[in-house]
């Protein structure tokens, strides 16, 4: 009988040998869009001695259909998927949040190539960036500074916030920024071992600490953050702050992390793919049963 991972109703199997990489690199996330695609944004291997990447495109079966970016990227690290299959993508080194169309058009930049902000402006190493239910974008910037920042659609600036620390409102790195449908936004504090939670204005409203490395958080049709932890899993935690469950520690056993879960997406069908980072070619999918 397959190896079931989960909790509760939260029950998963490992769907083995999904999305086979071609070749040795970094998976450094992943995200699916409307019609079950799968895009994963990878790292050349090793990182960080050799730089660039592309993004692979799989079916639902894990096939994969192609690649693009190659030209484009210098260290890809977050991605994310709008309800229009627009794609937005964070490249660290290189100070950039792109957009682009599920075919790999550039659609829209926000920052300059190469160029890091002024202190406290974007960007400087940004992590990613998502886009609102109300049409905004968030991005968190937090491998060069410890900022959010909220844009219009078009990518001009409206406010950033935040500092170095570890009181209300100061970050130790930023990793992931979420945002619901009431303006709530969820900010991934991960060397401080937290979720913030602010208004989009940068008001804090509350913190959930104990949350170990948090690296990636997608809200989930079940109405549910889940959380790419880079210590403990898989958490799943209520929009109230309140652990649902976790799942999953590192080994070397399918369907054990080898790394460190650093990108995950939950598709339409509750099924949970995990990118992983500090191993190679560490990209797992997981069926809901």
């Amino acid at each position: 009988m397959p190896t079931t991972f989960g909790f509760d109703n939260y029950q998963y199997q490992l769907v083995e040998g999904w999305g086979s990489l071609p070749k040795q690199c970094v998976a450094s996330d992943v995200a699916v869009d409307s019609q079950g695609k799968a895009y994963v944004a990878i790292r050349e291997w090793p990182y960080p001695d050799v730089t660039g990447g592309a993004v692979l495109v799989f079916d639902r079966d894990g096939k994969l259909l192609e690649s693009w970016g190659e030209d484009l990227f210098t260290t890809p690290h977050g991605m994310w998927i709008g309800p229009d299959d627009e794609i937005f993508m964070t490249d660290s080194a290189d100070h950039t949040v792109r957009k682009y169309a599920p075919s790999g058009e550039l659609l829209m930049t926000i920052g300059v190539k190469g160029q890091p902000g002024t202190p406290g402006a974007p960007f400087n190493r940004p992590t990613r960036a998502v886009m609102s239910p109300r049409g905004e974008i968030f991005v968190g910037d937090g491998y060069g500074q410890n900022r959010v920042h909220r844009f219009t659609a078009g990518g001009e600036l409206i406010t950033s916030w935040g500092e170095d620390g570890v009181g209300p409102g100061q970050f130790n790195l930023p990793h992931d920024v979420t945002v619901d449908a009431d303006d709530n936004v969820y900010v991934m504090d991960r060397e401080n071992n937290r979720c913030q939670v602010f208004d989009v204005n940068g008001n804090f409203q509350s913190e959930w600490p104990g949350v170990p490395g948090p690296n990636d958080a997608l809200l989930a049709d079940d109405g549910l953050l889940h959380i790419a932890t880079g210590h403990e899993g898989i958490h799943v935690m209520s929009l109230d702050g309140k652990l649902v469950g976790k799942w999953n520690q590192r080994g070397d056993q399918p369907g054990q992390f080898r790394g460190y879960p650093h990108g995950i997406w939950v598709d339409s069908a509750g099924d949970v793919y995990v990118a992983e980072v500090g191993a190679d070619n560490a990209l797992q999918k997981f069926a809901r049963v």
